[in-house]
Order: C-alpha cells, then structure tokens, then sequence
C-alpha cells in the first residue's frame, strides 16, 4: 500500500512541472504582446521640452526633444517659434547643424540692465543632419520666461526630407493635448516660491465729520 502511494506521487510531479512551465510560457506570451502593443506609441511621440515646468520669470534652458522624423523620412530642420513675453532666446550650437534667428520689432519694449530693447528674437530655427528617423536628438535654448504664472506653449516645425510636420495644436481649455494630433510643446509657469504677497490696502484716513467735538 505504501509502495503503491510513493508511485502515484511521483506519477504527478511531471505533470505539475508540465503545467507550471506552461503558465510561465502564457505569461512570457503575454508579456511580449503588451510590448510590442506599446511600440507605436513611443514611435509616434510629439516634441516636448525636457522639463515640464519652471518658475515665472527666471532664466531657463530648455530642450526640445525629437523622437522621430515624418512618416519615417529624416529630419533636416526644426524650428521654434517663441510665445509672447519670452525674452533674449539663444540657441546652443550643434555640431552638423546651422542655426537661423528671426528678429522683430517688439510692440511693447522692454528694459534690460539699463537698456532699452525694441527688438528681440521670435523664432529660431536648426538646419543640418539629417536625423534619421530612427534617432532621437535635442535642440537645446536658453531664455527669459514670461513673468506670469500660466501656461505657454512653443509651436515647433518639423522639416523632413520628405514632407513636414507643425506641432502647434493647443487646446482650447486646460493643458490636455489629449485628442491633438500635432500639439505644441507645453511649459507651465508657476509662482516664485519667494514672491511677495500683495500689499495690504492702509486704513481709510478719518473725516472730518468723524472726529469728536468737544
């Protein structure tokens, strides 16, 4: 009887190790599928700017990053337009590249370390490579953000050889660009930690009818 237990108990034992190796092959399985489904969603990311958010009013370096060319042809120049209120934009050189600044008269000017400026850049362009599709690279500015705090959105052309892309879709509320197929990279501005708050109004003076008769 005993003998006849041992047997059966290692009757089961393959057919255990069978079904385990099974489940871990299913899981494998599904985990390859989840994988591959998530490719096109990397392939087709829009340009974004490296960080998300900055303080109103302060220097700031951005990069804008491309994953990817026009429907698979090579990028051979991108171009940022800058929003209203960003100040002294400079590009960072890159090797293989050539880079273009448009100047324009400002309708409104400013005061910089004593000086007046009536003109200042509004869009700045990089043209070179080519960036095959399969490469990624950054195009890197530093500037002066608008003092208030609010949402900003650079357009960005894209120029292939084949073809072209403007990313300059904005949503008519909110930040989402969920549902835009070409969106403008997004930056939040959000308040100096150290602002002051607003002064508080001072008490109304007395009038002279309020004043005690004696």
């Amino acid at each position: 009887m005993n003998t006849q237990n041992i047997s059966t108990t290692i009757a089961i034992r393959p057919v255990d190790l069978q079904r385990s190796n099974l489940r871990r092959s299913s899981w494998l399985a599904l985990l390859a599928i989840a994988s591959l489904a998530t490719w096109p969603v990397t392939a087709n990311a829009h340009i974004v700017l490296d960080q998300k958010t900055a303080v109103a009013g302060s220097y700031f370096r951005g990069a804008f990053r491309v994953g990817h060319g026009c429907d698979g042809s090579a990028t051979v120049a991108i171009t940022v337009r800058l929003p209203d209120g960003v100040r002294g934009a400079k590009p960072m050189p890159k090797p293989g590249w050539t880079i273009e600044r448009r100047v324009e008269k400002l309708a409104k000017p400013y005061d910089s370390h004593g000086k007046t400026i009536s003109e200042d850049v509004t869009a700045i362009t990089w043209r070179g490579g080519p960036m095959p599709d399969a490469h990624y690279d950054e195009f890197i500015m530093q500037m002066q953000l608008p003092a208030t705090p609010e949402p900003i959105w650079f357009k960005v052309l894209q120029q292939c050889e084949r073809g072209e892309t403007d990313w300059a879709m904005v949503p008519a509320t909110g930040t989402s660009t969920r549902g835009l197929k070409s969106p403008a990279a997004l930056l939040e501005l959000t308040p100096a930690l150290n602002a002051a708050p607003a002064p508080a109004a001072s008490p109304a003076a007395p009038k002279a009818n309020d004043e005690h008769k004696h």
